[in-house]
This record gives structure tokens, C-alpha cells and sequence, in this order.
């Protein structure tokens, strides 16, 4: 495993970091959930990413059962907020940070998280109070770091030129072989800033392991067959335009004697921008193969022709219809 700064902090997180979104929030069962976690902290995953909002509250009570016993300075928590947790909980005013702050330490038992996000941002509360809440927290040593989730462009701007708050070191973007909007404005302005990426869905939700075939049905034990998970599934991956450049992409990484999963987290690691790429897991195994990836060695005239292949499927009629 091999280590990044994160932005303009001190922290140095593992290139493959361990997220809970779908997987630890109720579509995995507990023990192997359990299991996920010791075996990427084995392998030397150290950033752990979570959220309030991930089954409300199940996703970070799951964390730190996991984590009980092992050494809190050998692995960094991120957590986040603004999603309702109930019907009157929810954004990033002042009271909701600090109120929604201590319940997700006490779910993670711990005392401070390494990074606290805000999740989206919120249109309903002054920029102002939002930055100075995150400051105040910061001085109380509840958390060391600030960052953000899908900001609009002009907001991240707005948080980098107020004086007098904390900075934020980390944007959560989704970005993968299949969704790359970050890349036209988002990058750059964090590049400038000490603003690192840590980067959600870089598998494109399971689209990116080459599990689903063109024209096949869904395998029983994937996301898009998944009751719990299937809600949040971008179905336009899945049309045969789409999944026939997967499988030639495939054909690209096993030319570089890499798996899919390996290729795919290779190509978003090549940015220097990204300090981690967050990988789901329902399997041990699964954090075996995709770790692979933080030291693998890829011809970038591979990942141009990858790129081409999917941005042609992506620009069919059927691509954009489901």
C-alpha cells in the first residue's frame, strides 16, 4: 500500500481507502462486514469513510464495534453530515453540526475524527455559520480536518477565500472511467488550493469489476439485483453499449496483467490530485485484489484507449435512454 498527503494537512491515508455506504449500512451482514474492515486495516488501509446518514447511524455503529481495540492512531475516521436523520435533523447550521458531531463520535467511539465533511452543501444556512462551526469544532479537538462532498464550484471558491475559518484539505467527488465531471472545473481549483480529492464510486458501482455481462441478467449477489442497494444504481451503466466497452477495457487491463477492479483504481490513482479512492467491499477478497492497485504500473496509452472506448458508449442513444 502506498500513502498520500491529504491536501495542506498532516495526514498521510492509504491510496485505497475503505468505504461503508451501501456495504456496512445494512447491505451486508454484519460478520462479514466485521471481517471487511480488520482485513483492510491488515493490508494497510488506513482512512475509514463513513457518514451519519449511512443507514442512519448503522454504518458508524458498525465501525466502531470494529475498531474496538485496535490503536486509534493507526487508522484515520471520516465521517460526514447535512442528510436528515430525522424529520427535523438535518443540514449544516450550527446546532445540527454539533449536535449530529457527537452523536457520530459516540457511534464510532471514539473522541475526535480525523475529517469531518459536509456531505452536499446547504442552501438553507449561511456559508459563514457553516465554516465557523467546522473552526469551532477543530479548536475543541473533536475533529483535525475539514472537507466537503459534491460542493457547487462556486461554494467551494466562496470557503477558500473567507479569512478568519478553518480550510477545508479534502473534496469527495464521484469520479470513475464512467463518470468524470469532476474533472472540468472541481480538480483544478482544489489542486491550487491544498484541497486533495477522496474519491467515491471509482468502480462505478460495481460496473468497473466486469461482473455484469451484456445482455445477461444481473447476478443475484450484486448491487443492481440488491434490494437494499439497488435504489442509489445509475441503470444507465447498464445497457450493452456500455458493458461491451467494460469487457473491451477488461481485455486493455489484463494486457497491463492487471484485473478490471486493479485497472479501473490505477487509472483514478494516476491523478495526482487523489489522495485515495474509496473501494466498497462485501468480501475480504475484494480488498485483497482492488489494494493491488496502489502500486501498479499502467502504459498511459492504456487508459487513452479506455477512456475512448467509454466515452463512445457513453454518447449512444441507449446509454442515455435508461
Amino acid at each position: 500500500m502506498q500513502y498520500r498527503q491529504l491536501g495542506s494537512s498532516d495526514l498521510l491515508v492509504s491510496e485505497i481507502s475503505l468505504g461503508s455506504w451501501l456495504t456496512y449500512s445494512g447491505g451486508v451482514d454484519k460478520s462479514r462486514s466485521m471481517a471487511c474492515v480488520r482485513r483492510a486495516l491488515e493490508l494497510g488501509i488506513t482512512l475509514l469513510d463513513t457518514a451519519n446518514i449511512y443507514g442512519r447511524g448503522a454504518a458508524e455503529t458498525l465501525l466502531g464495534e470494529a475498531l474496538v481495540g485496535i490503536d486509534r492512531e493507526s487508522y484515520q475516521l471520516g465521517s460526514k453530515v447535512f442528510f436528515p436523520m430525522t424529520s427535523t435533523d438535518r443540514g449544516l447550521s450550527r446546532q445540527q453540526i454539533m449536535k449530529q458531531l457527537d452523536d457520530s463520535l459516540k457511534r464510532l467511539r471514539t473522541d475526535h475524527l480525523d475529517l469531518y465533511q459536509c456531505h452536499r452543501y446547504d442552501p438553507s444556512t449561511p456559508l459563514e455559520e457553516t465554516m465557523q462551526a467546522l473552526t469551532d469544532v477543530i479548536r475543541q479537538g473533536k475533529v483535525r480536518y475539514i472537507g466537503f462532498s459534491e460542493w457547487p464550484v462556486d461554494k467551494i471558491r466562496a470557503a477558500i477565500d473567507m479569512t478568519g475559518v478553518a480550510k477545508f484539505v479534502s473534496s469527495q467527488p464521484q469520479y470513475s472511467l464512467l463518470w468524470r465531471e469532476p474533472e472540468s472545473e472541481v480538480f483544478a481549483l482544489c489542486a491550487a488550493n491544498g484541497i486533495s480529492q477522496i474519491v467515491w464510486s471509482p468502480l462505478a458501482q460495481g460496473v468497473l469489476t466486469g461482473k455484469y455481462q451484456p445482455g445477461a441478467e444481473l447476478p443475484s449477489d450484486s448491487r443492481a439485483a440488491s434490494a437494499n442497494m439497488a435504489t442509489a444504481f445509475n441503470r444507465n451503466w447498464l445497457s450493452r453499449p456500455v458493458l461491451e466497452a467494460v469487457q473491451r477495457v477488461k481485455g486493455l487491463a489484463e494486457s497491463a496483467g492487471l484485473t478490471l477492479s486493479q485497472f479501473s483504481l490505477a487509472w483514478i490513482l494516476r491523478m495526482p490530485n487523489v489522495a485515495s479512492a474509496i473501494i466498497g467491499a462485501s468480501r475480504p477478497e475484494h480488498i485483497d485484489e482492488n489494494i493491488a492497485a496502489s502500486e501498479a504500473t499502467v502504459d498511459p496509452t492504456l487508459f487513452a484507449e479506455a477512456e475512448q472506448l467509454i466515452e463512445n458508449a457513453l454518447r449512444t442513444p441507449q446509454a442515455r435512454s435508461l
